[in-house]
């Protein structure tokens, strides 16, 4: 069997009983849950805080619709450094969030400026 991906402009969904039994619960049981899941231990502090900023850029990158390899040659940006990033190795420095941060809010901007002619 291959290797499953998800869409992240299509997640799975509950199903309404799945849902309901879901809701019926508080949530100290969600978490309680949660907790004795040995498949799932809880995050450490160090594993969450690493996930943060791996978390934005993947959004960024998501909410144009591109592939990893595709968002780093339009935005010229070393595919391996986002692939890491968006696993979780390394933090984005403050240039690269700022530029993400432009991207995110006007990426046809970011579009005209990168093909500019030169001067």
């Amino acid at each position: 069997m291959g290797r499953a991906f998800l869409d992240v402009n299509n997640p799975p969904r509950l199903s309404e009983e799945a849902e309901a039994r879901l809701d019926a619960l508080t949530d100290e049981e969600i978490t309680a849950a949660a907790l004795g899941d040995p498949d799932n231990p809880p995050l450490t502090e160090e594993e969450f805080a690493r996930m943060v900023p791996g978390n934005f850029v993947r959004r960024v990158r998501a909410s144009t619709g591109l592939s990893q390899a595709k968002f780093a040659e339009r935005y010229r940006i070393n595919h391996a450094r986002l692939r890491d990033l968006e696993q979780g190795r390394g933090a984005p420095d403050s240039a690269l969030v700022a530029y993400l941060q432009v991207i995110a809010r006007e990426p046809e901007a970011v579009d005209r400026a990168l093909n500019a002619a030169p001067r």
